[in-house]
């Protein structure tokens, strides 16, 4: 018996148990693992690993995996077992990673019948070269780079209005369509740096949790925290970062739901913008939990449009355009049967999703990117800026 065959068994053992770690072990064999849709990635280990690098390296073959066959689940391994096969041999040698940038993995282990041609069989050099996550010879007629800067919301408020916990979680993510090899230099408005060169002047941000593309030289950012790197072609994440600190909910919600028990349940719901009336959240999502017997629904919005969705037990109003500083009032009212359920349910919160482009909740702002190649040609950055809601929660008294 294989020792990966002990690892279901133990993970059924310790779901009953309610021991559920990522870490278990069996004898003197560490399984580390994560979950994605239906399956389980396990790495196994008998020594004292690095797990920090083990659960890096597992996101990253999930990540791989996804770019090659668009839907991480046991169907694509199953219909792409001897590409699965090749990835693992090319990602991972003796227990130790290698080369795990996608787009120099399919640059020689293609998804297409395998022709048995001599010289195709060849690595490319970029496999053994010092940028082992960007080719040479790469060309394109008008040279760019495009930087979207993502944050998300992280918002729990409690049933009395009071902001329990918040944070933003932001990446700043590119798209280079640059020739040759670049080296690029990218400024923010970073108060360590600031305070560093002496400059303290303008909104400045504390970042944490900093974690960088393999492509940046951290050397260079732990002297001066300058960010220099040169850039795999196409999209990238280049890096991601936490902010801790006291955020304003950008759309606030506050509701009213009455149960009148044995007949129905009103719920009346105000969402109002409290961000900057020039700008406008897309696609806004408001999602109220209704009791799992609720029935005959009916609604009245001032804006958007509501609609029960009874496998979730939700009521979910959508709001297309909402600008800041407006208020929008839903009204929703549900029946309820004679016989009471005698299931307790809980107090599921309020969710809300959302977009809002052209800006940033933290301040972050992109100073200056300088490309600089050999050649000495022009090159133009493109900046775009989104807010999005991330874990936003409203708790309610019902």
């Amino acid at each position: 018996m294989a020792e990966i065959d002990h690892f279901m068994p133990l993970l059924m053992q310790h779901e009953e148990e309610g021991l559920l770690s990522p870490v278990m072990s069996h004898g003197n064999v560490h399984f580390m693992w994560i979950k994605h849709s239906n399956l389980y990635l396990v790495a196994t280990t008998n020594k004292n690993s690095n797990a920090s690098l083990v659960y890096s390296f597992l996101y990253k073959i999930v990540e791989v995996f996804t770019e090659y066959f668009k839907e991480l689940e046991e169907e694509s391994i199953q219909d792409n077992f001897v590409v699965v096969y090749e990835l693992l041999d090319e990602l991972m040698d003796f227990g130790f990673p290698q080369t795990t940038e996608s787009k120099i993995l399919q640059e020689y282990i293609t998804q297409e019948g395998a022709k048995l041609e001599v010289a195709k069989t060849k690595v490319p050099t970029t496999v053994t070269n010092a940028v082992s996550w960007r080719s040479e010879g790469i060309k394109y007629k008008k040279n760019e780079v495009f930087i979207d800067v993502i944050e998300s919301i992280n918002v729990l408020v409690n049933a009395n209005g009071s902001v329990m916990s918040s944070d933003i979680v932001g990446s700043i993510k590119l798209k280079t369509m640059l020739s040759g090899m670049p080296e690029l230099r990218l400024g923010l408005n970073d108060r360590v740096l600031f305070a560093l060169t002496g400059r303290d002047k303008g909104k400045t941000v504390v970042m944490e949790d900093v974690k960088f593309h393999q492509c940046v030289r951290l050397s260079r950012f732990e002297s001066d925290r300058t960010i220099s790197f040169i850039p795999p072609d196409g999209e990238s994440e280049l890096m991601s970062y936490r902010i801790n600190t006291h955020v304003k909910p950008l759309i606030w919600i506050e509701s009213v739901i009455e149960k009148f028990s044995h007949s129905r349940v009103e719920i009346m719901v105000k969402a109002k913008g409290q961000f900057k009336k020039q700008s406008v959240a897309n696609n806004v999502e408001v999602r109220v939990p209704v009791p799992s017997d609720a029935d005959s629904p009916k609604f009245k919005t001032s804006t958007g449009n509501a609609k029960y969705v009874p496998e979730k037990n939700l009521v979910v109003w959508t709001i297309k355009s909402f600008p800041g500083g407006k208020e929008f009032l839903m009204r929703a009212h549900f029946g309820l049967p004679s016989v009471e359920n005698d299931e307790a349910e809980g107090k599921p919160p309020i969710t809300v999703k959302f977009e809002i482009p052209y800006f940033t909740v933290s301040g972050i702002q992109v100073r200056y990117m300088k490309i600089i190649e050999k050649s000495g040609y022009q090159a133009l950055p493109w900046v775009r800026y989104i807010t999005q809601s991330g874990d936003y929660q409203l708790r309610t008294n019902v």
